[in-house]
């Protein structure tokens, strides 16, 4: 029978179940029992009938102990990836080999991110920091009944940790290489008792310019040391918890960002021609030649604010959750990575751009949840969206185009799960949803170069409006084997919406339009604790077919972004998580993620690289375009592994002295549609360590922490319409750390 946590007592169930991954008793340490919300209760990790891996604590914490963004999690869960070439404002995440490449702030995304149950739509706003956090929870398959449109491929759920009754905190402060300067903390407690109470959390992470732009054609004659690379990030939550009675709660949420850094640096011809995935010796990490993009800056404010109030109504929770996101801000940079006729390597021609955005969105959920203990199980609900994009992109070539997108939608959800014996759990689930899509192209400054090769002062463009309507539903058993382990099967149809691509509009272009995809799913998994609870092994296969991929064709000789539909993309693999305290002071976890994913489209083309600089191994047409049938998904690691090993000794009964070190491996990725030899990484890594001392009586801990401490130069990305331009991870940061609660 599945263990149900009533969603009045959420946020108590979550803080007693994650802060720790092993609780000790009188036979040594185990395993602590995972609450997650997967299905929007809070549940056993073990009971849920579908893929999730949960991070928090050490675990969590340490990704982001030199000041990393939300692309930190890029593999530190199977099958889980995310990568940007927007900086830190615009993360892409991809869940077993599906996700969306396109760099366009208007691009939509098949997983989805959730904060404090509040869906984050657009790229900006999935980027928020990531600080004072319970828990996130890696979702994998579709989640369309619970979680809507676009989470074909999964959701990534982050929950931040609530007001509680006591009093307590925390301060966590680090410095390390290259200016890096983090202190983040959190304070709260009751302001009333048992009526009110308050958390205020902060954040601010700083790491100084470091990256040299050497070109010496500007107007001092003599480059600039020190001149881009660094970033000041503030961010701040305030929440308000409000009990007037025992039945009813008001959870108020207000947020706050603000971003003064450095867009994504490119770098022209780093990628050796005709070698796979290998940086040139044009590759210098501390360095660039830059005549344009004025240091590549960026600068996002973002502000959002949240309530949910629950009843308890004896044998059904109503729930309301109220959410309004906004964002606003720009991104510049020099996106051939050097100067036109002076390198490094051949450059055709130079290209900066700058986009500016301005978003904002609204979300309301209802919903209706059963509260009995019950065999029959259910919720019901509506969910309304409504936002709103404006993005003015400037080209230095073609002046300044502003275009207008606009999305509604709205849907009717239900689930319901069923106890047929105390070991066989059916659960089946079903959304309507309505979805509909606008485009308005507004003010167009052509420049005057371009007016003098022809270009129209003003193109004329009709308003774009597409909308559609689709089913989602789930379906799957769940069999308990004995006390400790179970077998589950699932199978699921979700959707991602229409999309309008209007990134074109920017260089003279018409918008392109692509339908909405489905996908279907079926997955079979095994979750047990083992070994006295001493062993969590859990583990899933899958195999996925979506109708009518949208795809992006970014790039290519004609610097195109283009949506099409491909007829089909199909995925299979499987995921293994495992953590395992080997003894009192030693706790092993790890992970294998295998994603085999193929395009299926027998005519479909896309053009390849400009300039004939790349080797395109796909057969070509006559007039130059590469068939991609049978080719991987754009971005997606074949194979995805993790690792973490904590090893502790007491000091006397007062403390302990602790080394954790934790890895990630990605696997063959293609970094196109169309397959090339430059574009092809395999094989890529990076490790972390802490080394410290905890005081359990000062309830304080100090550690020396490294991020990418082999200091490895894994190619990130690629521009493919100019040059070999590509770009590149962090470099290796050294530092230490001071954590105190009270």
């Amino acid at each position: 029978m599945s263990r149900v946590i009533t969603p009045t007592l959420l946020a108590s169930a979550i803080a007693a179940t994650v802060p720790a991954a092993f609780a000790q008793d009188n036979e040594g340490k185990r395993l602590e029992e995972v609450t997650v919300t997967a299905q929007k209760r809070a549940e056993s990790l073990q009971d849920v009938p579908i893929s999730v891996a949960a991070l928090s604590g050490e675990r969590f914490d340490s990704i982001f102990s030199a000041g990393d963004d939300i692309l930190a999690l890029a593999a530190r869960v199977p099958n889980l990836y995310a990568e940007s070439s927007n900086g830190r404002a615009a993360p892409r995440f991809y869940i077993r080999g599906l996700g969306n490449s396109d760099f366009d702030l208007a691009a939509s995304q098949p997983v989805s991110i959730i904060f404090d149950e509040v869906v984050q739509e657009n790229v900006v706003l999935k980027s928020f920091p990531i600080f004072d956090v319970e828990q996130v929870e890696v979702v994998r398959g579709p989640q369309g009944t619970l979680f809507g449109r676009n989470t074909t491929a999964g959701i990534v759920k982050f929950d931040s940790r609530k007001p509680t009754w006591e009093t307590g905190g925390y301060t966590k402060v680090a410095a390390g290489g290259l200016g890096t300067a983090n202190i983040e903390g959190a304070v709260g407690g009751s302001l009333v008792d048992d009526k009110l109470a308050a958390r205020v959390s902060f954040l601010r992470q700083e790491r100084g310019d470091w990256i040299d732009n050497t070109y010496s054609g500007g107007p001092s004659g003599t480059g600039e040391e020190e001149a881009m690379g660094g970033f000041t990030e503030l961010a701040g939550r305030a929440q308000l918890l409000w009990t007037p009675t025992d039945d009813f709660s008001a959870l108020l949420n207000v947020h706050q960002r603000d971003l003064d850094g450095t867009a994504s640096i490119f770098r022209a011809n780093i990628l050796e021609p005709g070698a796979e995935g290998k940086l040139s010796d044009n590759f210098d990490r501390d360095s660039v030649y830059y005549n344009q993009g004025d240091n590549n800056p960026q600068q996002y404010e973002s502000a959002g604010s949240s309530l949910k109030l629950e009843w308890d109504l004896g044998d059904v929770i109503l729930t309301s959750i109220s959410a309004y996101e906004g964002a606003d801000g720009l991104s510049k940079g020099d996106i051939d990575g050097g100067v036109a006729g002076d390198g490094p390597g051949f450059i055709p021609f130079d290209a900066v751009t700058e986009d500016q955005a301005d978003v904002s969105q609204l979300t309301q959920e209802v919903r209706l949840a059963s509260n009995t203990a019950s065999p029959l199980q259910w919720q019901a609900g509506g969910f309304y969206f409504d936002s709103e994009l404006d993005v003015t992109s400037i080209d230095g070539f073609f002046g300044a185009t502003t275009v207008s997108h606009g999305n509604e939608s709205w849907s009717l959800f239900g689930q319901t799960s069923y106890d047929f014996t105390p070991a066989l759990t059916g659960t089946l689930g079903l959304r309507y949803t309505y979805d509909e899509k606008t485009l308005v192209v507004g003010q167009q400054n052509v420049d005057g170069f371009a007016l003098l090769i022809g270009a129209a002062a003003v193109q004329d463009y009709e308003p774009v409006s597409i909308d559609d309507n689709q089913l989602s539903w789930e379906s799957s058993l769940n069999y308990q084997l004995d006390d400790f382990s179970s077998l589950y099967v699932r199978l699921a149809e979700g959707f991602r919406a229409q999309s309008i691509q209007a990134r074109d509009v920017a260089f003279e272009g018409s918008p392109s339009v692509a339908d909405s995809e489905t996908i279907t799913s079926f997955e079979v998994g095994y979750k047990a604790d083992l070994l006295e609870n001493t062993l969590r092994l859990n583990s899933s296969v899958f195999y996925y077919q979506i109708d009518d991929i949208q795809l992006t064709a970014v790039g290519g000789g004609g610097n195109f972004n283009r949506l099409l539909n491909a007829d089909k993309g199909v995925g299979q693999g499987f995921e293994v998580d495992l953590e395992w305290v080997a003894t009192d002071n030693l706790l092993v976890t790890a992970g294998a993620g295998f994603a085999d994913t193929e395009i299926q489209d027998a005519g479909l083309t896309t053009a390849p690289c400009g300039s004939g600089q790349c080797t395109v191994t796909d057969p070509l047409t006559a007039d130059g375009l590469a068939l991609i049938d049978g080719n991987p998904f754009q971005s997606a690691p074949e194979t995805i592994y993790n690792f973490t090993l904590r090893y502790s000794q007491p000091v006397g009964t007062t403390g302990e002295v602790f080394f954790y070190t934790d890895w990630a491996y990605q696997g063959e990725t293609s970094l196109a549609l169309y397959e090339a030899k430059e574009y092809t990484i395999d094989g890529q890594f990076e490790g972390g360590l802490r080394v410290g001392y905890t005081s359990f009586a000062g309830d304080y801990e100090v550690a020396f922490f490294g991020r990418n401490i082999t200091d490895e130069e894994n190619i990130k990305g690629q521009i493919d319409f100019n040059n070999l331009t590509g770009f590149v991870n962090d470099p290796r940061i050294l530092g230490v750390e001071f954590n105190k609660n009270f």
